[in-house]
């Protein structure tokens, strides 16, 4: 199959499975398009919501309809790498057999993330990076597609360990859910107190999304986009010429190289769901806001002023 053929027929397909999430999930279009295109990007995502929006439901929904298997580890400050690693055992015959720990599945909810302390929280980083796990001096491969996402609570911070801005970068994207409008919490009381489960059918296999994910990235980009994303992200750093004025005023620290990368990345994919062939400067501004909020880290000015990343990024565009 061509890979012109083969976008239409990932269009097609997407719509399908935008329906079959939309049996369980009411509204939040935003957050299911921006985890699916971090998903068929090959990205990780943060989610940050207060409790009660339907974030574990959210992700394990996606989850069957991907047809990937779906493992939840509820992160605690008594948690420790081996937990979600897995550790080494003896055996009845005494010899030392791992145990895999709940890390080796397709699709990973690292719940409130920012609740274990950073050893636990490091346990993650070479998973997410390296797509593999290496325990006492053995390194495991994690089965492909391998995606991880973790939700934060963004108003109980006491006693929380914030995440260090290298393991922030990691995510692809960092995306914010927000309360359902009105009439999308009607739908949700109605279809959540009846009697009636939702059957979410699985439309894809793991070798399937491995093969758009190469799709996406194999989709050309004109250099001038390239070049527009760049300078994007170069105008987030405060000590550059290209800085903009609210830059320099409430930025301590701009986005890094990897910010460009996953730009790009991300506007192939939502591109490429919108039936296009080739990303243009509208599809970067697209994924901008997701991409950046998380690498842009503000000075005690901004703060102060209310200042937040939504505006600054805007002065980018």
């Amino acid at each position: 199959m061509s890979d012109v053929a083969a976008v239409k027929q990932f269009v097609e397909k997407y719509k399908e499975l935008k329906k079959e999430i939309a049996k369980v999930i009411i509204g939040q279009d935003d957050v299911v398009n921006q985890i699916l295109i971090s998903v068929f990007s090959g990205g990780h995502s943060l989610l940050i919501g207060v409790p009660g929006l339907a974030k574990t439901l959210m992700v394990n929904t996606i989850a069957q309809a991907l047809g990937l298997d779906f493992k939840r580890i509820q992160f605690t400050p008594d948690l420790m790498p081996s937990d979600i690693l897995g550790s080494e055992i003896l055996d009845e015959d005494r010899h030392f057999k791992f145990i895999k720990g709940p890390i080796f599945a397709n699709i990973i909810l690292a719940d409130e993330i920012n609740r274990t302390p950073p050893k636990t929280q490091a346990a993650l980083l070479e998973a997410m990076q390296e797509r593999s796990v290496t325990v006492a001096g053995h390194n495991y491969k994690l089965s492909l597609p391998y995606f991880v996402l973790a939700t934060q609570n963004p108003i109980e911070q006491e006693g929380t360990y914030p995440l260090p801005e290298a393991q922030l970068d990691r995510f692809m994207f960092a995306i914010n859910l927000d309360y359902p409008s009105f009439e999308e919490e009607v739908q949700v009381v109605k279809t959540t107190t009846n009697d009636e489960p939702s059957k979410v059918n699985a439309l894809f296999s793991a070798d399937e999304i491995v093969e758009y994910q190469h799709l996406m990235r194999r989709i050309p980009v004109p250099d001038n986009v390239i070049e527009y994303a760049v300078t994007m992200v170069g105008k987030t750093r405060p000590n550059t010429n290209a800085a903009t004025a609210l830059v320099k005023t409430y930025v301590d620290w701009g986005a890094g190289p990897r910010a460009s990368q996953n730009l790009i990345l991300a506007a192939k994919t939502h591109a490429a769901i919108h039936g296009k062939f080739s990303p243009d400067m509208e599809n970067v501004q697209a994924v901008a806001h997701s991409i950046l909020r998380h690498r842009i880290i503000k000075n005690y000015k901004a703060e102060a002023e209310g200042i937040s990343e939504e505006q600054i990024i805007k002065s980018l565009f």
